[in-house]
């Protein structure tokens, strides 16, 4: 399936554009960010080392809700789902 993919940040710096149509056989989130860091500069940015769940303060949003309410790295994906991907920002 074909998800859109926005990346925001960071992340947009690393992937070289905001916005991506990435071609997968992922069928959650978490294999989808394991993908997404394997195949753009982003290993270690997005899914927790011991892989139980997002990296740091990272924000990923399955069409604008925020996972972590949905069912976390488990969350399904289906083909007409957009992906953002938002380090949270810190500052006064």
């Amino acid at each position: 399936m074909q998800l859109e993919c926005v990346f925001f940040g960071p992340f947009r710096d690393a992937v070289g554009e905001k916005t991506v149509f990435y071609e997968t056989d992922a069928e959650t989130v978490g294999e989808l960010l394991v993908e997404l860091e394997a195949a753009y500069p982003l290993e270690g940015e997005l899914v927790a080392d011991d892989g139980d769940g997002l990296a740091g303060d990272t924000v990923v949003t399955r069409d604008t809700k925020n996972v972590v309410h949905i069912d976390g790295l488990e969350t399904e994906l289906a083909a007409d789902s957009v992906i953002r991907l938002v380090p949270l920002v810190y500052g006064g």
